[in-house]
């Protein structure tokens, strides 16, 4: 081919530079869950929160807070929870105990007493908003458990808090605050760079799958949990994001995405929102294994690194 070809092939056919270049940044929020603050390692509870709550302000994001009930019923809890509500950032419902639908015995009558039992602690924030995160991103397991918490739902007035990048930032947690009871002294830096590499890892993943599910630039939901892990390392969390090109917002934008509005016909339900779709669409095998359940995986890969 000749210059004259070549250059007529460029000026028809986009490049991958320009594809990328056309390409929006991916948004990301950052959505907490449970409020579990009374298993203090290293730092005490009120210093992860405010660690936690700089961290977001330094980065001007608001997050949503998803909390499990029960961890606001003292007054300790409920101080810790108001310092999130007076930030400004928008305080969702987990349920009061945490309970996994999923599970054999789990009823929906009483799942939706747990619901309600938490919007009695949670009501009177300001800040407080009718968004439920499913604990452990349990659904149901059959169709009436999974039809009967979305109907109950919906005729509370409360939207679905649903996370789009899945992780496991709960494992490298504990594996982290087992190390620094043994020994309070122990180099945390392995445990963040093992951290900041899952967690780019589980993005990018999810990201992808996003646009072969949806063909357009969701608004992602991150999932991470109120501990230690994100009351040392969230400020580096969201720097690597940001450094790779990803935009930060707010999570209440976030939500604005219509994707949040699915509700995917699957049995088991619930997980990510994006893998729920992919499966629905048969995009991904119903066999295929969920790429966050991936405990075992990570602590056997921990334990060989010496974490």
């Amino acid at each position: 081919m000749g210059l004259t070809g070549l250059g007529a092939g460029f000026n028809t056919v986009p490049s991958l530079f320009q594809v990328a270049a056309r390409k929006p940044a991916p948004q990301f929020s950052i959505t907490m869950d449970d409020f579990y603050w009374q298993n203090a390692v290293k730092l005490t509870a009120a210093e992860r929160n405010q660690s936690i709550l700089d961290t977001l302000r330094a980065h001007s994001i608001k997050a949503m807070l998803f909390v499990i009930g029960r961890n606001v019923e003292d007054d300790e809890g409920k101080q810790l929870l108001s310092a999130w509500d007076q930030a400004g950032h928008a305080i969702g419902n987990h349920t009061y105990s945490h309970r996994n639908l999923n599970a054999p015995a789990a009823d929906v009558k009483t799942y939706q007493d747990d619901i309600l039992r938490a919007e009695t602690l949670l009501k009177d924030y300001p800040r407080f908003r009718k968004y439920f995160r499913f604990p452990m991103l349990k659904e149901g397991d059959t169709a009436e458990k999974r039809d009967g918490i979305r109907e109950f739902l919906a005729s509370h007035g409360y939207r679905l808090g649903h996370v789009t990048i899945d992780n496991s930032d709960w494992l490298v947690d504990q594996r982290l605050t087992a190390r620094l009871k043994n020994n309070p002294n122990a180099d945390v830096k392995p445990y963040r760079d093992y951290y900041l590499e899952h967690m780019w890892s589980r993005a990018s993943y999810y990201d992808s799958l996003a646009w072969r599910v949806l063909g357009y630039p969701v608004k992602h939901t991150l999932l991470v949990h109120f501990n230690l892990l994100n009351g040392l390392f969230l400020n580096d969390l969201i720097a690597m994001f940001k450094s790779k090109g990803w935009q930060p917002i707010d999570a209440e934008e976030a939500f604005s995405d219509p994707v949040f509005a699915s509700k995917p016909k699957v049995l088991p339900a619930g997980e990510s929102i994006i893998w729920s779709l992919a499966k629905e669409k048969g995009i991904l095998a119903k066999t295929a294994r969920y790429p966050a359940e991936d405990g075992d995986h990570e602590a056997a890969r921990m334990k060989k690194l010496g974490l």
